[in-house]
C-alpha cells in the first residue's frame, strides 16, 4: 500500500467518524459535508478559468486524502469533459482538457472519500452523452406542473436583483454527477419566458450555472411570435416569422451567449405548433434550428403526441414521426419519452427509437414520480432506467433528458430518499453502463448513514429496500403489463373505475385495461392494433404471442382470459391476485429494513422517512383491494387461498373522493372508514 492510499484511509476514517455526531440535513444533498479539524490539503492548480478554480476550492475545502495537482493538459482521449485521475506515491494528479473536465474530476474524488473507497489505480472517464439535461416543468407563477416538493426554486418575482444562495447549491449538484443542461420552464410554456423582461431573469441563472458547466436552454411556445408581437401568424413557412425567430435568438445570445437552445412540445395536449399551419414538425422544428444555428443552438422537438382518437394511442409517436426521419436539420434532436404512453412504472420501450436513423434521437426519463406514489412513495427509479438501457442502446441515442423532481422544499425533493433518483439520473446520463446497484451504494453512505459502524447486514437491507422499490410499486399498482389504472388529473391512487363525464377515451383507465367477462388487457398484437408491428425484430415477434411475451408486459400487448394459464402454471387471474399480495408484502419489507438502521440513522431523517413508508403501506393496501375488488366482478373468480382478503369494500373505495390537492394521499383515518 503507498503512502498516499494509506493517509487516504486514515484520513477517511477520521471523517466518516466525525459525520456520525452530525445531524442530517437534506439540503445539503450527497455533498460532502464541512469536516471539523481541517487537515491540510495542497492543490496546485495548473490551470486557469473559474471552473478549474472552483474545482480547486472544492478540494481544499473538503478533500482529507492528500495532495492534489489539478492540471489542464491536451489529451485527445478524454473530450471536452473527460478527466484522468492518477494516484502517486505523494499525491494524487487530475488532468483534462478543460476547467470543467477538472471539476468532474474533483467531484468524482469528492465522491471516492464520501464512500470509504480508495483511488489506488488510474480511473479515466469520459461521458456517453454530450447533452445530460434536467427538463424542469416549471411555471412562471412558481408552481410546478408533476411537481411534489413544493414551489418552483426560481423566484422569477424576485430576479435578477434577488440571487438565492441555492441557485449555486443546485449548480454544485448537478455538476457533481455530470448533468449539463437545464431547461428552466414548462414545456407547456409561456411565451412570457422570451420577452427581454424574462431574458434578464435567465441571464442571471445562466452566469451562475457557467463556471459549473451548466448550459441554460428555455421551453419555447411554438406560437410565441404571435402571442409577444402579434404577428398573424406563427407559419415556419412565413418569412415574418422566420425573422421573428432569427431577431429573438440574436437576442438571447447577446445576453447569454452560451445559451443551449429551445425544448418544444408542439401539437400536443393543446399546444400550438407547426401543424396548426398545415406543416409538418420537421418543417417547424427546422425553422427554429436555422435561426439557432448560427449561435451553436439545439433543438429538442418533443415527440410526445397523441389524438384523442387515435385506436391505439401507444402508436402514434411512432406513425406521426418516423415518416420525417431524414427531413430535420441536425441540430434538431427528437426528444422521445422512454415508454410509448406517459412514464407509467412499467412500459416496454418507445418503439421509436432506433426506427429514425438518419435523426438524431434522445431520451426523455422522468424523475419525479408522477406515476410512481408522488413524494409518498420510496420509488428508486435506477432500476427502471437500467432497463431502458437494456433495450435501447446508449450509442443510439445523442443525448438524454430528465424530467426534475427539485424544489424549494429544505431537502429538494419532498420524499429525503428521492434524492437519489435526481443522482442515478445523473449517474446514469453520465455511464449508462452503471448498474442501479452499485448507484444504490454510492448514494447511501453520502446521504442516509450516519456511522462508520453501521452492520453489513444493515446496510444491505436498505440497499435490498431501494432496488426492491420501483417493482413493488408495480406489483401493488399495475403489474403483468396493466397501466394508466390512476384516477383522473392528478394520477395518484387507484380508480380503474374512473369515468368522468367528457373526459377523452384515452385518458381513462378502461381505455387501457379493457376488462371484461371474457377477460383483460389491451391486445396490441396482430389480431388487435398491431402495435407489435413498430417493434424491430427480436421484439416483434417476442411480443406478438402471449406465450412468449414476457409475463411483466403480457398484458400490455394482449387481451386474455382470466382463466389463461400462465408459465408458473397458475390461471391468470390467480397469478394477479398474487402479485398485488407481493407487492403490499414488499412494503412491509421496506418497512422493517428500514428499523432495523433506526439506531444508525439520524432521528430526523428516519421519522420523516418512516412516516412515508406507513403512508405507502397504506395506499398499497388500498391499490390492492380497489383494483382485485374490481376487476373481480368481471373475472368472477375467488382469490387463491394464499392472497389475503381485502380490508375494504369497492363501494366504499368507489366513494373517496380523489379530487385530491397538494398530491396528497388520503388519509389514514379515511381510509380506515371505508373498511
Amino acid at each position: 500500500m503507498n503512502k498516499y492510499i494509506s493517509t487516504f484511509m486514515t484520513i477517511v476514517a477520521g471523517m466518516l467518524f466525525s459525520m456520525s455526531a452530525m445531524a442530517y440535513d437534506g439540503s445539503r444533498l450527497w455533498l460532502p459535508a464541512a469536516v471539523d479539524g481541517r487537515h491540510d490539503v495542497s492543490v496546485k492548480l495548473e490551470a486557469k478559468g473559474e471552473s478549474a478554480s472552483i474545482a480547486a476550492q472544492e478540494l481544499r475545502d473538503h478533500w482529507r486524502g492528500g495532495d492534489v495537482v489539478l492540471r489542464e493538459k491536451r489529451d485527445k482521449s478524454l473530450g471536452k469533459e473527460g478527466y484522468r485521475i492518477v494516484p502517486g506515491d505523494a499525491n494524487v494528479t487530475v488532468t483534462a482538457n478543460s476547467g470543467i473536465g477538472l471539476l468532474y474530476g474533483a467531484y468524482h474524488l469528492l465522491r471516492l472519500q464520501s464512500t470509504g473507497a480508495t483511488p489506488d489505480t488510474t480511473i479515466v472517464e469520459t461521458p456517453a452523452f454530450d447533452m445530460r439535461v434536467l427538463n424542469h416543468w416549471d411555471n412562471l407563477d412558481g408552481t410546478i406542473e408533476r411537481g411534489y416538493a413544493g414551489r418552483s426554486l426560481w423566484k422569477w418575482d424576485e430576479l435578477p436583483d434577488v440571487i438565492s444562495p441555492r441557485y449555486k447549491e443546485y449548480a454544485r449538484a448537478n455538476a457533481s454527477v455530470g448533468i449539463n443542461g437545464v431547461v428552466l420552464n414548462n414545456v407547456n410554456a409561456s411565451s412570457r419566458i422570451l420577452s427581454r423582461e424574462y431574458l434578464e431573469k435567465v441571464r442571471v441563472l445562466a452566469d451562475i450555472f457557467r463556471p459549473y458547466g451548466i448550459k441554460v436552454y428555455l421551453s419555447a411556445n411554438f406560437a410565441a411570435p404571435m402571442q409577444l408581437d402579434s404577428l398573424p401568424t406563427a407559419d415556419p413557412l412565413d418569412k415574418d416569422v422566420i425573422k421573428w425567430w432569427k431577431r429573438k435568438c440574436e437576442e438571447i445570445y447577446g445576453l447569454i451567449p452560451d445559451f443551449g437552445g429551445f425544448l418544444v412540445k408542439a401539437n400536443s395536449e393543446g399546444q400550438p405548433g407547426p401543424c396548426d399551419f398545415g406543416r409538418s414538425h420537421a418543417e417547424g422544428a427546422n425553422m427554429m434550428a436555422r435561426a439557432l444555428r448560427p449561435h451553436g443552438g439545439k433543438v429538442m422537438w418533443r415527440a410526445f403526441v397523441y389524438s384523442a382518437n387515435d385506436a391505439d394511442r401507444a402508436k402514434q409517436a411512432y406513425l406521426e414521426f418516423n415518416p420525417l426521419d431524414g427531413m430535420f436539420d441536425d441540430n434538431v434532436i427528437v426528444q422521445i419519452k422512454n415508454g410509448p404512453i406517459d412514464f407509467q412504472p412499467r412500459e416496454p420501450f418507445s418503439p421509436l427509437f432506433g426506427a429514425m436513423p438518419s435523426t438524431p434521437q434522445m431520451a426523455e426519463l422522468q424523475i419525479t414520480q408522477e406515476y410512481l406514489g408522488h413524494a409518498n412513495h420510496l420509488a428508486y427509479l435506477a432500476p427502471m432506467w437500467e432497463e431502458f438501457f437494456g433495450w435501447v442502446k446508449p450509442e443510439s441515442l445523442k443525448a438524454i433528458a430528465g424530467v426534475a423532481n427539485v424544489g424549494d422544499d429544505d431537502n429538494w425533493t419532498g420524499h429525503p430518499m428521492a434524492q437519489a433518483n435526481w443522482y442515478a439520473f445523473g449517474r446514469l446520463a453520465w455511464n449508462p453502463m452503471l448498474t442501479s446497484k452499485a448507484i444504490a451504494q454510492e448514494w447511501l453512505p453520502m446521504t442516509v448513514y450516519e456511522t462508520a459502524e453501521i452492520p453489513a447486514g444493515v446496510k444491505e437491507g436498505l440497499e435490498e429496500m431501494m432496488l426492491v422499490s420501483r417493482e413493488a410499486v408495480v406489483d401493488y399498482m399495475m403489474p403483468l403489463g396493466l397501466h394508466h389504472l390512476f384516477a383522473f388529473g392528478h394520477h395518484y391512487g387507484p380508480e380503474p373505475w374512473c369515468n368522468p363525464e367528457g373526459a377523452s377515451p384515452s385518458w381513462l383507465p378502461s381505455y387501457y385495461h379493457r376488462a371484461d367477462s371474457a377477460g383483460i388487457g389491451f391486445n396490441r398484437s396482430p389480431a388487435g392494433s398491431d402495435a407489435v408491428a413498430q417493434y424491430p425484430e427480436p421484439y416483434r415477434t417476442q411480443y406478438a404471442s402471449a406465450s412468449t411475451c414476457p409475463d411483466e408486459l403480457l398484458l400490455w400487448f394482449h387481451h386474455l382470459p382470466w382463466d389463461y394459464k400462465m408459465k408458473s402454471g397458475a390461471t391468470l387471474w390467480d397469478e394477479l391476485c398474487r402479485h398485488y399480495e407481493h407487492g403490499c408484502n414488499k412494503v412491509s419489507d421496506m418497512q422493517k429494513a428500514w428499523y432495523a438502521a433506526a439506531p444508525y440513522l439520524d432521528s430526523s431523517l428516519y421519522k420523516d422517512v418512516e412516516r412515508r413508508l406507513a403512508t405507502q403501506a397504506r395506499d398499497a393496501q388500498w391499490w390492492k383491494d380497489g383494483c382485485l375488488l374490481y376487476f373481480g366482478e368481471f373475472s368472477g373468480m375467488p382469490l387463491p387461498d394464499d392472497v389475503t382478503a381485502p380490508v375494504h369494500t369497492l363501494e366504499s373505495l368507489r366513494g373517496i373522493d380523489l379530487g385530491i390537492t397538494n398530491y396528497e394521499s388520503p388519509s389514514a383515518e379515511l381510509l380506515d372508514s371505508k373498511r
